[in-house]
């Protein structure tokens, strides 16, 4: 049975604006660390392969693999310096499951995973293929609870300052929409 709380990757979602400002802010926020600071020979990227996959290769200097398998039950393999996780716990079942996987695969004492999902909103403007959308102290509980610690971590918005003038519910997103997003090591 498909999981409706998974996120089909096509040409709407690649055509959405949002996403493109997401990925902008997020490759902001991954330049605020050297890549050079990591010794890398691959990483891995959680999810389906998006043009922001490509984005992340050219910046850490390494290929990277992408995730074929059931993030909420299936165990994942090899050895990576660096793993990302970009809007994809907030569509897991079980994100503590995939978060344990990633931790065993991470190599290396400067190894790294990067983390962005949106926080918490009201019921009424969630997305509905959202299993999960956490507070900021759900969210650092749950990292805590895998066995992470936080380096560094913001918040941002994805849409365009004028989007949220088109209505009612637009103009509640602008209180209540944004992106968190983290930095984690392993403790």
């Amino acid at each position: 049975m498909p999981n409706s709380c998974r996120t089909v990757i096509d040409s709407a979602y690649l055509n959405d604006p949002a996403h493109r400002i997401r990925w902008q802010k997020t490759l902001e926020f991954l330049q605020l660390l050297s890549p050079s600071a990591l010794r890398l020979s691959s990483g891995l990227d959680l999810g389906e392969r998006t043009p922001f996959t490509a984005v992340l290769e050219q910046h850490f200097g390494c290929p990277f693999n992408n995730t074929s398998v059931d993030l909420d039950l299936e165990p994942l393999t090899g050895s990576f310096g660096v793993v990302t996780a970009f809007e994809v716990l907030e569509h897991l079942y079980n994100p503590l499951h995939a978060l344990l996987e990633v931790k065993r695969l991470l190599a290396g004492a400067d190894a790294r995973i990067f983390v962005s999902m949106p926080l918490w909103k009201p019921s009424y403007l969630a997305s509905p293929d959202h299993f999960h959308e956490m507070t900021r102290s759900e969210a650092l509980l749950l990292f805590s609870r895998a066995g992470f610690t936080v380096l560094r971590n913001a918040e941002f918005r994805i849409r365009h300052p004028l989007f949220y003038l088109t209505g009612v519910k637009p103009l509640l997103r602008a209180w209540y929409e944004k992106v968190q997003i983290y930095e984690l090591a392993v403790r």
